[in-house]
Parts: structure tokens; C-alpha cells; sequence
């Protein structure tokens, strides 16, 4: 935060505490929000947009449904003076007619939400609101166009350049652990002690990206055991009686569960930074390190499979069911139809191995039979991978994969080769 953001900050906080009727007014949602919007002092600003942020926040659902209508029909873009824009930049594309044509195309619920921004605390508060937009209101709704302005201001605010990498351990605050706790969503943390065995000892490492105007408020974040070894059972991997491994003896890196923390921020992609940015901290912290590889849930395998009537297959039935599913299954814009698959591919790993019997908990039986797979970030082919995937929807995998499947398309599948 910068000398004077703190300065306003701390002007609008005394300001606030001197002035307790200040923000708490009988002007309706609608008179606020015009006073936000023709707003110049930036210190009645913060305390306008802190009146509207509370007072959503405590609205019951019907009411914050309203809200975001109203957002839609009276702060939406005004067609007219848009398609006049569009017809003046035509005949004489200059500074002067580009510049209107960027005023009259952003609708002023933009600029209301930059505006409420200026709080603080607001940005919590917005990731909050557009959570509650994603729950309340349907994708076929009129209304649900809103969301595209919170995605596009959201996407400069959560740059990859204004998020912090940090390591969560077992010094981090108690507030911050509560979080994790919580916010873990691939393998259930159930206890303080469950929390102490995945980040104390030595062979375990969790990382977490964090915006500075959110600081113990995890974005996303990733848990990461040492192993000899490519394993092959999440049980084992996080056993309590397990015997760690010295960091120093460690040569592979498992990335065993990657949580998103913000619902508000579905759809602002960073994970694949951050799983950049861990495997480049840890390869200078530990050279002995050379495999980086996942251990990942397939969390839409045993819907495919009831579907397709296979949930008899068993043994070498059911590893190529999962290859045939993750290799050839794709959803009608041609990507592959398992979301954790969507992920890693999409970030340049390659599928390199199936197996059977690696989740035996109520969860792991029912979304995928028990079947967990290995993605294998190799450095020196992700960029390859990733361009490959992302022009063609090509599926890098390991050779035993591809032959166990008859079902994909040739073109589907590029069998991985060793780096040279």
C-alpha cells in the first residue's frame, strides 16, 4: 500500500469513528450508488462505498438478486451512444472518436465497482459480492451478463505481477492455518494434528498465493510431499505412522492436492502460475529434485463410467477404461471432459500413469473407483506440450497410456517422448 493510501486510509478511519452516522443513512441502494458514481472527495467516496458494501452484505438473497438487476438494467452501456461512437471511430479513427468509443462501451457498473474498490477491505468484499452473483443468479439469466465486468476488473486486479507466492507452515498464524483447514477441498484436513502432518515435516511443503490487499486470505494454494519415488496411493502418502524422508534424499516433488480458496474468483486462472512458480522455488532449493509430478484426483471418471455402463470393470479393465476417458473423452468445444485433466494438461504436464486402488476413501470410491492419476510436469517439454494442447487439444501422454486405449483418435493423442 502506498504512503497515501495509507494516509487516506487512515483519514477515512478516523473520519468513519468521529462520524458514526456517516454511513448510516436512509438514502436507498440506488441514491448511493448515484453518489458513488458523481463522487470527488475521495475520503466521502470510502464512506459512501462502505455503506453499500455493508449493507449487501447484509441483504437476504432476494434482495442482492434485486441488487444485481438493478446493476444490469440502470448502470448497463447505452446502445445508442455506442453504436454513434462506433459510426464516428469509422470515419475517422483517431485518438479523440477511440477514446469516446472506450467511454460509451464500458457500462458505468465498471466504474462503480473500481469506485467501491477504494475502501478498505472492499476487495474481500467484491471477490464476496460476485460469489454471491455465481450462486444466485442462473448463466441463461439476462442479468448474469454483469458477471463478464467483475471477470474483466478482477483479471487486472489478480494479475500474476500483484500476487505474492508464500509458504504456509507451521509458524504461519493461527487465522491463516484455519483457512487452509477449511478451504482444502481435494483430501479432507480433519484435525490440528491431520494440518501438522502436511506441513511441518521436512519432507512436506504447502504454498499459497496471496493479494496484498487480501494478506490472510489464501487465493489458491498447494500441497506438496517429498518422496522417492512417483507414489501411487494417496493413503500411504499421507499415513500418520509414514516415516518421513530427508528433504536431501528426496528426488521427487508431488503436488498432491491444489485447493481454490475464493469463489468469487471462478474463472481468474492463476493455478497454473503458481505450480510454475513452486516447482521453480523447490528445483533451487532442493537439485536433488528431479521428477515434479501430481498425484490427482480423476473427479468425473465414475459418472463416464456408470454412464457407459462399465461399472463392472475391474484390473486392467478399469485402467483402460480411465485411459480411453481421459485420452479420448472430450466435451463438445473439444477439450477433455475431466476437469483436473482440463488443468494440467492446459499448464503442459503430460498423463503419465494410472492407478488402481489409490484412493480407498467413501470419496475416492465414488467419484472415481478408488483410480488416481500421475501428471508429470517435465520441464523441458511443458512449453511443447502446453502449445500443442492449446492449438490442437492435443493430450500429451506416457506410451503405456496410449496403447491401453483403441477408443481415442489418433490425432487426440501424442505419445510423450523423453526429454533429449
Amino acid at each position: 500500500m502506498s504512503i497515501l493510501s495509507e494516509l487516506l486510509t487512515s483519514v477515512f478511519q478516523r473520519y468513519a469513528k468521529g462520524n458514526p452516522a456517516a454511513a448510516q443513512t436512509d438514502r436507498t441502494m440506488s441514491v448511493l450508488v448515484a453518489d458513488m458514481l458523481s463522487q470527488r472527495s475521495e475520503i466521502n467516496g470510502m464512506v459512501t462505498a462502505r455503506e453499500i458494501l455493508d449493507r449487501f452484505s447484509a441483504m437476504p438473497d432476494d434482495a442482492k438478486r434485486a441488487f444485481f438487476g438493478y446493476l444490469a438494467d440502470a448502470l448497463d452501456i447505452d446502445a445508442d451512444a455506442m453504436a454513434k461512437a462506433v459510426a464516428a471511430f469509422g470515419t475517422s479513427p483517431d485518438v479523440g472518436t477511440y477514446g469516446a468509443l472506450q467511454i460509451a462501451a464500458e457500462p458505468p457498473r465498471q466504474e462503480l465497482v473500481r469506485r467501491l474498490n477504494q475502501s478498505p477491505g472492499a476487495t474481500q468484499a467484491l471477490v464476496g459480492m460476485r460469489a454471491d452473483l455465481l450462486r444466485l443468479v442462473r448463466r441463461d439469466d439476462p442479468v448474469a451478463r454483469i458477471d463478464l465486468d467483475f471477470r474483466h476488473l478482477f483479471a487486472s486486479w489478480f494479475n500474476r505481477g500483484f500476487l505474492v507466492l508464500r509458504p504456509v507452515n507451521w509458524d504461519s498464524s493461527a487465522r491463516l492455518l484455519e483457512k487452509i483447514i477449511a478451504y482444502e477441498a481435494v483430501h479432507q484436513i480433519r484435525s490440528w494434528d491431520d494440518l501438522r502432518r502436511r506441513i511441518q515435516p521436512e519432507d512436506r511443503r504447502c504454498f499459497g498465493f496471496f493479494h496484498p490487499s487480501m494478506p490472510e486470505e489464501p487465493l489458491i494454494f498447494v500441497e506438496v510431499a517429498l518422496t522417492t519415488g512417483i507414489p501411487g496411493n494417496i493413503q500411504a502418502l499421507l499415513a500418520e505412522d509414514r516415516a518421513p524422508v530427508s528433504a536431501q534424499d528426496a528426488n521427487t516433488a508431488v503436488f498432491y492436492s491444489i485447493s481454490n480458496c475464493q469463489a468469487g474468483l471462478a474463472g481468474v486462472s492463476f493455478g497454473n502460475f503458481l505450480i510454475k512458480q513452486v516447482t521453480a522455488d523447490l528445483a533451487a532449493e532442493l537439485p536433488n529434485l528431479k521428477t515434479f509430478v501430481t498425484l490427482s484426483p480423476v473427479p468425473k471418471l465414475g459418472a463416464w463410467i456408470r454412464q457407459k455402463g462399465l461399472q463392472d470393470a475391474k484390473g486392467e479393465n478399469l485402467r483402460q477404461a480411465t485411459a480411453a476417458y481421459l485420452i479420448g473423452s472430450k466435451l463438445p468445444c473439444g477439450l477433455p471432459s475431466d476437469p483436473v485433466a482440463r488443468f494440467h494438461l492446459s499448464n503442459g504436464a503430460e498423463l503419465h500413469a494410472i492407478h488402481l486402488d489409490a484412493d480407498l476413501s467413501e470419496k475416492g470410491r465414488e467419484q472415481s473407483f478408488g483410480v488416481m492419476v500421475n501428471y508429470l510436469y517435465d520441464r523441458a517439454r511443458i512449453a511443447v506440450n502446453h502449445e500443442r494442447f492449446a492449438n490442437n487439444g492435443t493430450v500429451a501422454a506416457a506410451p503405456a497410456l496410449v496403447a491401453l486405449t483403441e477408443k481415442a483418435q489418433p490425432k487426440e493423442i501424442c505419445v510423450a517422448q523423453s526429454a533429449p
